[in-house]
């Protein structure tokens, strides 16, 4: 026993002093680089007396003599510009510094000179060298670039006069990314099984979607609605699709989009209709965030575990499964407009129908800012039919000085016209205000007329600051009985259906937050009225209140109040009260009273967020009709796909149970991988880990995690937005280092990007090399892997510590400015028992059978003399160069 003791302490005692030595090293090194950093480019002398170190002569410091200095050859690097990276990483090349053979210099070539963004009057100024390739720094004044192979970032300085304008959150054109060729499909489904008490059972399947490809700037796309319904007893509807094809691209010199095929009119002057042609038009979210524009927002209340079917002339744009209470749907593209059909279809069979008109913030334009949108083709049904003639649409909006704006336009298509025009004051403290007129003329053959009407619109919104409050939008229309717009024109000429002829329209968004109180106030209200129908009204109005009641902290009370009043039917009125009490960290308890019509309902519920990706709540209560109910709704963003769940049961009444499942697929030249996504058809990024699997990714949302390929897609991606898509190194796999964790990147509408970060996956471990003839590479030497990157620095007695090394890998051992030989790892490196390696470097390695140290040596002793030997029975072939810890190793002799 007291031999093992003091084996023991000796294993220690000689691990301590080589973690010493070896630390000690590092610390030289790193003075090295810091005085390098503060030095000019003459070479220093390293006086290597102040190592302790056995063999003084055996030391390679070349490549940390001089400052800045890099060996020639190609790297990848990452640009800083100016304190910001750049989004992409380059293939940088060092050559030889023409005025000063002995250093090296970066070559900026055209391309990564592109990504600057410099300013067209300084492009013209630049000059190349080495075959117009190679940046000559000098023709830019001022301008600075200092390279880090350490780090691999290459800092560049340029005056910021020079170079386009950016903001913190957004890149100019130059530097944004059109992605990769790519195949995409994404889905949204939804099934939904109800069992009423007193009448059959019903199972519904519906889904929408887009699919489609990226080929250069050019994104194809072909959106699908599907659906399948079931009633026992009776027969089975099933449908499947195809919403519209086109394609489109970003057109970059005139900050505007290109669609061509089947789409809708975007204009903020003319309502909307489908049609089949193309359209040119200013795309606001190419500009700085601060000067773009507005998307809608659909709110409304579910009274149970509800889904909510947002669409426009039959095709769906939206939908999603909500739970009981308030929702606010405010994701909707920017790209909708016109008139909306809201469904909201409730676990307890009944059905909440109502339409709501996008709103359109006044227009205002920069001063001396042309918006413009042009469109043409021929109208078209959802069967892909043309109907009526062709059409041409021109809009403007001009920035005519600092405070107004005039705008306008026109609709041409042969028997119906309409013109447009306006104008908008910036009122400063007041807001802003704009006023239009639009005149249409349409000829009806069937009813050898023409109908003559005009329609005026007034709008205004402003954020009073001082009051914490907003007019998001408030709006006033009113229309002559024989104004017609160009859907209800085709409406009544090809279809024979009379549309509804408006008259009146308000509406107005205000929200509100008092600061002493504590309280907030939200006021959505929308009233039509018709010439021939009578008016639709709808409001939503709510209040919220956080205070504090002893030791439970944040308490909130809300309280809604709703009416929907649509197409003649009875008011759709209800009030909704929630009472939500903290618990644990993200755990609540709450309770929620429904008022509507139908009766009184109560719900007492928890609801708890597992983590970043998981929440569920579970409830329990009196329904309308005084019968015990029980839900529940679960919600999980896995990598795959976001997934939800619901369900519900009333005593007596009706049961029913809902799914949802929303994701995609995308492939690329590069991988393929499922994954979660935010806008169908919309932009994402591929990441490769390089085969490295579980690493989690982070975008705007959740993590992901790398598949067992090493690749995820983020898809929680704002266009032509700079986002930082990163590594989260507090989530890492123990065996996982990653050496860039973050990549910012800004991408065009429904680009598909790559991006590869650099990740070592494997086993760290200290190493011991030794030469053919018995002595070890330099001190100061590098392990490299096949990607060219260092895993560790040589100390004495050839020790190094590496990391991210895996059986059978080859590494590069480099010293004097090239590759001297080279190790191959173990198959069995990961095995637990070893924690020091003794592997032979050589122009030829290999871990083989007939091959072992004659005698494993501790550090400080000559190096072993390698020689063939019979195999040790009992010991592995692979495993004849692992050591094990060090007195246990000493007395092992592997020769007989």
């Amino acid at each position: 026993m007291a031999l093992l003791f003091k084996s023991k302490n000796k294993v220690f005692n000689n691990s301590v002093s080589y973690f010493l030595t070896s630390v000690a090293t590092m610390v030289f090194l790193a003075i090295a680089h810091i005085n390098l950093a503060n030095a000019n480019n003459d070479s220093i002398e390293f006086n290597t007396d102040v190592l302790d170190l056995q063999d003084k002569s055996n030391i390679s410091l070349n490549e940390f003599s001089r400052a800045g200095y890099v060996m020639p050859g190609k790297y990848p690097f990452k640009i800083n510009l100016n304190s910001r990276d750049l989004a992409d990483s380059f293939d940088i090349e060092y050559i030889a510094d023409p005025n000063d053979p002995g250093m090296t210099e970066p070559c900026l070539t055209p391309n990564v000179v592109e990504h600057i963004a410099l300013r067209d009057e300084w492009k013209q100024k630049v000059e190349f060298s080495n075959n117009g390739q190679c940046l000559i720094p000098e023709t830019i004044p001022g301008m600075t670039i200092n390279g880090s192979l350490a780090k691999e970032t290459i800092t560049i300085t340029v005056p910021q006069a020079y170079i386009e304008f950016s903001s913190e959150n957004w890149d100019p054109p130059s530097r944004w990314d059109e992605g990769v060729p790519a195949l995409i499909f994404d889905y949204n489904l939804n099934a939904n099984v109800t069992r009423p008490a007193d009448s059959a059972n019903t199972q519904s399947v519906t889904g929408n979607g887009t699919t489609g490809f990226n080929l250069g700037a050019w994104r194809f796309r072909a959106d699908w609605q599907a659906s399948y319904n079931r009633t026992n007893g009776q027969s089975t509807d099933r449908k499947w699709d195809w919403s519209q094809y086109y394609a489109y691209r970003a057109v970059k010199e005139l900050n505007a989009k290109l669609t061509m095929g089947e789409q809708f009119l975007r204009s903020g002057l003319f309502d909307s209709f489908r049609y089949l042609g193309a359209s040119l038009i200013s795309d606001e979210r190419m500009l700085p965030p601060n000067l773009r524009g507005y998307a809608p927002e659909v709110s409304g209340v579910a009274r149970t575990n509800a889904k909510v079917v947002v669409t426009q002339q039959g095709r769906v744009i939206y939908e999603t499964q909500v739970a009981p209470g308030p929702f606010r749907i405010q994701d909707l593209s920017d790209a909708v407009s016109g008139k909306l059909d809201v469904r909201v279809e409730e676990q307890d069979g009944s059905v909440q129908e109502f339409q709501m008109n996008t709103a359109s913030i006044p227009y205002l334009t920069r001063p001396g800012s042309i918006l413009f949108k042009i469109a043409g083709g021929r109208p078209n049904n959802m069967e892909h039919k043309t109907e009526g003639q062709g059409f041409v649409m021109g809009e403007f909006s001009w920035g005519v000085s600092n405070g107004w704006s005039l705008f306008g336009g026109a609709l041409g298509a042969g028997d119906y016209n309409a013109l447009s025009l306006g104008v908008g004051r910036d009122l400063l403290a007041f807001g802003a205000i704009s006023f239009d007129i639009t005149e249409s003329r349409a000829k009806l053959k069937t009813e050898d007329k023409i109908y003559t009407g005009a329609s005026y619109r007034l709008s205004y919104s402003k954020r009073f600051e001082e009051y914490d409050s907003q007019v998001t939008f408030a709006g006033y229309r009113f229309s002559e009985r024989d104004f017609m717009s160009m859907n209800q024109y085709l409406d009544r000429r090809y279809r024979g259906v009379e549309f509804d002829n408006s008259k009146e329209l308000y509406t107005i968004t205000f929200n509100k937050y008092f600061t002493n109180a504590d309280l907030t106030a939200y006021l959505n209200y929308n009233h039509e009225t018709y010439w021939n129908k009578p008016a639709a009204k709808r409001y939503n109005v709510s209040i919220a209140k956080y205070f504090n009641i002893g030791r439970f902290k944040n308490i909130n009370l809300s309280l809604t109040a709703f009416r929907n009043k649509f197409d003649n039917r009875n008011n759709d009125d209800g009030l909704y009260m929630n009472l939500s009490l903290p618990w644990a960290d993200r755990a609540s308890i709450s309770y929620n009273n429904m008022i509507t019509r139908d009766g009184n309902s109560h719900t007492v519920s928890y609801f708890d967020s597992v983590d970043d990706k998981t929440n569920y709540r579970v409830g329990t209560g009196l329904s309308s009709r005084g019968r015990g109910t029980i839900d529940g709704f679960y919600t999980r963003y896995a990598d795959l796909a976001t997934v939800t769940a619901s369900t519900s049961y009333i005593n007596g009444d009706t049961s029913s149970a809902a799914f949802s499942l929303q994701g995609g697929a995308t492939v690329t030249g590069h991988g393929a991988a499922l994954h979660r996504i935010n806008t169908p058809g919309g932009s994402r990024v591929m990441v490769s880990t390089e085969g490295v699997k579980n690493v989690p990714i982070q975008g705007f949302g959740p993590n992901t995690e790398t598949n067992i390929f090493g690749k995820a897609v983020v898809a929680d991606i704002s266009d032509y937005y700079r986002t930082n898509t990163h590594i989260d190194v507090t989530q890492l796999p123990d065996n996982v280092e990653a050496i860039r964790t973050s990549q910012p990147i800004t991408l065009t509408e429904g680009a598909v990007a790559y991006r590869e970060f650099e990740v070592l996956s494997g086993v760290k471990t200290m190493v011991r090399l030794a030469l053919a003839d018995g002595s070890y590479p330099p001190f100061g030497a590098t392990v490299r892997n096949e990607k060219n990157r260092e895993l560790g620095i040589v100390t004495d007695n050839g020790s190094v510590y590496i990391s991210g090394i895996n059986p059978n890998e080859v590494l590069d051992v480099h010293w004097d400015g090239s590759t001297q030989c080279k190790i191959q790892v173990p198959e069995n490196i990961t095995t637990a028992e070893f924690n020091s390696l003794l592997l032979p470097c050589t122009s030829s390695p290999s871990v083989e059978p007939g091959y072992m140290p004659a005698k494993a040596v501790p550090v400080g002793q000559s190096a072993p003399v390698y020689k063939p030997a019979p195999v040790k029975q009992g010991v592995a072939p692979s495993q004849r160069w692992l050591l094990k810890p060090p007195d246990i190793a000493y007395s092992t002799d592997y020769t007989e």
